[in-house]
């Protein structure tokens, strides 16, 4: 069989940025069937945080499911579920004591969505620019990072509006002059577009993932729960790629000193396996209709035992402090890089969440730079991924497990494709 024959038939729909066939993952690497070794700095969009087929994920998927392969919610409590609930609750602070689990990040916000209109009573949901919450046809009304989410299927959801995110390196000023004016903006959009008394929740990601790896000034999310608690509003954090150990902290929110009141969670909470949940208070959650929200694959049970031994792998194995001290790794690396290479013209991230934004000597955004080399480090063994709304942004999500030598190796690859694409 030419497998890459029946690649052919895969719906176009799917963007592929490689034509690899996997044969299978080792830690931080990806092996092609052609016996190639790529170093894997995508870890398929922020999921494999322990790297790939880590031994203790493995075998708790096995031996799973020799015992029980699904169990429904509704209808079944399994024991791998019940952990995972147990896990959850020693990284999350004892107010978040409710859990919703479903398959992905777009239908955690959705559930999010709904269990905040439902709590408040309240309609509208106010989301910031570059957001990305996923590509339904309610998630996409809330997603701001690129206009190919969006185009050609609009009308859209109603009841969303859109408030500015400090994007302190587009706006140009400072940290603090960027974060006061977009809490502005905020106010404003509560006076002249929807009244506090009819938004249920400010949803928001603690770092904006899709939309360009932007790290918002400490100030601007402790406004946003000033403000959501001035008006008896809901306050979201999306931490679906920003989660599970990616910034250094469990969640990125632990930076910023700020309390949830719902937090939506996926991609690495299970190593691969589609897993995803909504946090909350278990006294808001009772204000959810029983039956209003559900789903048949929601928690499964090898999922559920997958996200279990995730969780004590990244405790164990001191992920959360690899995680900073690699992340500080590349993030010097790169602001070395920019000494000779002034395309690079901002380097930001927290933890193994970092990325590189490419621009032109007059300050426009480099896309085609950044697609180029991204592609030459591809030629060169390494996967990286762009982002932004122009997508001029390279962003770095090694596995959680990385060493100081693949951050090396990570480093010397990409400088090696922005000298090859300068000559």
């Amino acid at each position: 069989m030419d497998l890459h024959e029946k690649a052919a038939h895969l719906s176009p729909v799917w963007y592929r940025y490689t034509g690899i066939i996997a044969s299978h993952g080792e830690g931080a690497y990806i092996i092609a069937d052609d016996g190639n070794h790529y170093l894997d700095f995508t870890c398929g969009i922020g999921v494999t945080n322990t790297g790939h087929c880590h031994p203790r994920v493995v075998e708790a998927i096995r031996q799973q499911a020799g015992k029980l392969i699904h169990g429904q919610a509704n209808i079944l409590l399994n024991p791998a579920l019940l952990q995972l609930v147990a896990e959850l609750s020693s990284i999350f602070p004892p107010q978040l004591d409710g859990f919703f689990f479903s398959n992905s990040g777009a239908e955690a916000v959705e559930g999010a969505v709904k269990l905040a209109r439902s709590a408040t009573g309240r309609p509208n949901i106010v989301v910031f620019q570059g957001s990305f919450h996923g590509r339904t046809v309610g998630t996409m009304s809330l997603t701001t990072s690129k206009t190919i989410y969006r185009s050609g299927y609009q009308p859209l959801m109603p009841g969303v509006f859109v408030a500015p995110f400090p994007y302190t390196y587009r706006y140009g000023w400072t940290e603090e002059e960027t974060s006061q004016w977009c809490l502005d903006e905020l106010r404003f959009l509560l006076t002249t577009q929807t009244s506090p008394h009819e938004t249920a929740a400010f949803l928001v990601e603690p770092i904006l993932g899709e939309g360009g790896y932007v790290v918002p000034p400490k100030s601007f999310l402790k406004g946003l729960r000033q403000i959501a608690d001035e008006y008896g509003i809901l306050l979201i954090l999306d931490e679906i790629q920003s989660g599970f150990g990616r910034t250094g902290t469990w969640f990125a929110y632990e930076h910023f000193d700020v309390e949830a009141d719902i937090v939506t969670i996926a991609k690495g909470m299970a190593s691969g396996l589609p897993l995803s949940g909504v946090v909350a208070p278990l006294k808001l959650m009772e204000k959810w209709p029983p039956g209003s929200h559900g789903g048949t694959f929601g928690g499964n049970v090898i999922a559920a035992a997958a996200a279990v031994a995730t969780i004590q792998v990244i405790r164990e194995e001191n992920l959360l402090a690899n995680a900073s001290t690699r992340g500080s790794q590349l993030i010097e690396g790169l602001h070395n890089l920019q000494e000779s290479f002034p395309e690079i013209a901002d380097v930001r991230g927290l933890g193994l969440m970092v990325a590189a934004e490419l621009r032109t000597s007059d300050r426009q955004p480099n896309t085609a730079l950044a697609k180029a080399v991204v592609h030459a480090c591809l030629e060169n063994g390494l996967l990286l991924l762009t982002c932004g709304p122009w997508d001029n942004t390279i962003r770095f999500i090694p596995p959680l497990i990385v060493n100081q030598e693949h951050i090396s190796q990570g480093l010397e690859k990409f400088e090696k494709a922005l000298a090859e694409i300068k000559e």
